[in-house]
């Protein structure tokens, strides 16, 4: 098992293909994931990964910043996720599905402000670590562009 970034640096001949966009959802296409009742989470999530890929560069100054670091990429992570958008498409719970989008952005940007000013609330970020646990061994170094 490696890393991408590794198996590239070793190979670095690589055959290129352009696979077609397609998806398993209706008409095999992503109409379930854009269209007029989501379209708006994506300019968020664009600037939230612009953001991210900011973030990290940083090297961290203690184990908390290490820890809001990782958090920021797993709440990116949750608000990418595509089943916000196909439930916000489908019409079932849409209140829930925008409440998720919302909030996993929100403590994204709360925890890059912390960070960018060092003043990170470790009761808060504890309080969100226990709240959403998955991707515990996520590294917020995954979004480092390759060089």
């Amino acid at each position: 098992m490696t890393h991408l970034a590794d198996y590239l640096r070793e190979n670095p001949t690589q055959q290129v293909c352009r696979p077609s966009q397609s998806s398993w959802g209706f008409r095999g296409f992503h109409e379930y994931w854009l269209n007029e009742t989501n379209s708006w989470i994506y300019p968020h999530l664009h600037k939230a990964a612009e953001r991210m890929i900011d973030l990290s560069r940083r090297e961290p100054t203690d184990e908390l910043e290490w820890r809001a670091l990782n958090q920021a990429a797993r709440e990116l992570l949750l608000a990418q996720s595509s089943d916000w958008a196909f439930i916000m498409r489908t019409g079932t719970m849409v209140p829930y599905a925008i409440r998720r989008t919302r909030s996993h952005l929100m403590r994204f940007n709360k925890l890059r402000e912390d960070i960018l000013v060092g003043k990170i609330d470790s009761g808060w970020l504890e309080k969100v670590e226990a709240i959403d646990n998955i991707f515990p061994s996520v590294n917020y170094r995954v979004y480092r562009p390759l060089t």
